[in-house]
């Protein structure tokens, strides 16, 4: 059965702005570029404000850069790493094409806020001491570790770097990143659609208009939130008129509430009527179910919504004459959701999902293509973390740097401009010392080439498992390379020396009986 879904622009003209962040598009409107947009995104009604430095002088002759960031989707969920997938993606599939994929990407951690903390500083954040998601703190056999709850103001966002080098940035979807006082507008962004303290678009109707959020207005009743963002995108990137800009779309989606277009729901259930499940549907990671199938019609219809607004995004850079000018990034905060609310996806050939440091809930979709593209898609096995991305952008737009605290993550330059054999890194670290929602208990992981520990904090046990030849996770070598497990448990706990980790605590009132 062949299936297709013609995406439907929702989006109206006219809806308000935020007085203070009201902008204007005369100065385009007889532009060419303006017309092939009008046709492609509706008209527009777009807005900007200073941030609280005041406007630099336009950078000249620097790329642009538009990164997008996906929330809770799976390696697994995306057709360029899974060509099996059931869900949708071509337009991640039309970006592989001109850039590269790298396979082993990470989170830093299991979670959204901590990973969301590292993209913006280039920072772990064992170091930044953000290790959970705002507002997560859950106690069990230990007392979670003490972590802060909004990214500190101290700390360099790549919106302040940009900014300070001339570029307009522009944020829009989830922050999480902190309460009010916090957020994009305080960390540098002089646009913010939509990004406050909330980790899911939880006001309003949720994903479709009224929002119920203060940082964005709402549109018609109906308007859908993965469209909206990229429309919102797109009119930022048309109002630059050559000064570059750093555009960040942080989409809401595919977070709970699992809620899309009921149109494109059907769609996905009468897909999955042709699904053909050779092995169990469910499988057990600790005391949670895990799902083992995709075939979630809700969440299907979810990644392809979003699918087809970062294809929105795409389009108005072609109808603007950007793409030879403009950084692509595409990445994921953490694992896909498997192990609990609602067991949306499956993120096989990985264990479990988000909340664990198994592959499942760290290793992420990446994608990058760079100013111009490439016919040729190109796939990188290097392993690289999400706090690479910052030192990355840096880079290939000259921004300096030198920075007043240290980076944590590396310029991947090298490996863009196939240098892979001058490039080289020992270990990757990860550091949760908390209970997840999901299933997940206090815990930290190195991986080492192909060989990667995991310390659980409340038992003191370790697994070691060959990821070159066992990237499910599923033989556990601790008892037959003890050698390793020192070195690497060493290797570890001297990283967390090294970074000042915190690190959780006995808990005096722990009652088994009422474990997580």
């Amino acid at each position: 059965m062949t299936v297709s879904f013609r995406f439907q622009n929702l989006v109206k003209s006219g809806s308000p702005e935020v007085p203070d962040l009201r902008w204007s598009f005369s100065s385009f409107s007889s532009s060419l570029s303006i017309v092939m947009l009008l046709g492609l995104f509706g008209s527009t009604s777009g807005a900007s404000a200073s941030n609280r430095d005041g406007d630099r002088e336009p950078a000249t002759d620097r790329p642009n850069v538009v990164l997008i960031v996906a929330d809770d989707l799976g390696w697994a969920d995306i057709a360029p790493n899974n060509p099996e997938t059931f869900y949708r993606t071509p337009n991640l599939s039309r970006l592989a094409a001109r850039g590269i994929r790298f396979t082993n990407a990470y989170a830093a951690a299991p979670v959204c806020s901590p990973t969301r903390g590292s993209i913006m500083t280039g920072r772990h954040p064992a170091r930044t001491k953000t290790t959970d998601w705002f507002g997560g703190a859950r106690s069990g056999k230990l007392l979670p570790a003490d972590y802060t709850q909004a990214l500190p103001l101290e700390e360099r966002t790549i919106a302040e770097m940009f900014h300070d080098a001339g570029y307009a940035t522009f944020f829009a979807g989830k922050w999480h990143l902190g309460p009010e006082g916090y957020w994009p507008e305080d960390q540098g962004f002089q646009v913010n659609r939509g990004g406050w303290t909330r980790g899911g678009p939880y006001g309003g109707k949720k994903y479709f208009s009224p929002y119920g959020n203060p940082r964005l207005e709402d549109g018609e009743p109906g308007e859908h939130l993965p469209d909206r963002l990229a429309r919102e995108t797109v009119e930022f990137m048309a109002d630059q008129d050559g000064r570059p800009f750093l555009a960040v779309l942080s989409f809401y989606s595919v977070h709970t509430p699992l809620l899309a277009p009921d149109a494109l729901v059907e769609d996905y259930r009468d897909r999955r009527k042709n699904v053909v499940v050779e092995g169990p549907r469910w499988g057990r990671e600790r005391n949670r179910k895990v799902r083992l199938v995709q075939d979630h019609a809700v969440y299907g219809a979810m990644v392809e919504s979003m699918d087809a607004a970062v294809g929105k995004v795409l389009d108005g850079l072609e109808a603007l004459g950007l793409v030879e000018n403009t950084i692509v990034v595409f990445f994921s905060d953490n694992g896909g959701l498997s192990t609990s609310e609602g067991h949306p996806t499956s993120n096989l050939p990985f264990r479990a999902g988000k909340g664990w440091l198994y592959e499942g809930g760290i290793r992420e979709p990446c994608l990058m293509a760079l100013p111009g593209g490439d016919a040729t898609a190109k796939v990188s096995s290097i392993p690289i973390t999400s706090h690479d991305l910052a030192p990355t952008l840096m880079e290939l737009c000259d921004l300096p740097r030198e920075t007043p605290r240290p980076l944590d993550g590396r310029s991947l330059v090298p490996i863009l401009h196939g240098d892979e054999a001058d490039w080289s890194r020992t270990n990757l670290y990860w550091h949760y010392p908390h209970y997840g929602n999901q299933g997940g208990a206090p815990s930290g992981a190195i991986r080492s080439g192909d060989l990667k520990l995991i310390e659980w904090f409340e038992d003191d046990q370790v697994e070691l498992f060959d990821l070159a030849t066992d990237p499910g996770e599923t033989l556990d070598l601790a008892n037959q390379r003890p050698d390793t497990v020192r070195r690497l448990r060493a290797a570890l706990a001297g990283w967390r020396l090294g970074i000042g980790a915190e690190m959780p605590r006995p808990n005096p009132d722990f009652d088994p009986d009422h474990a997580p």
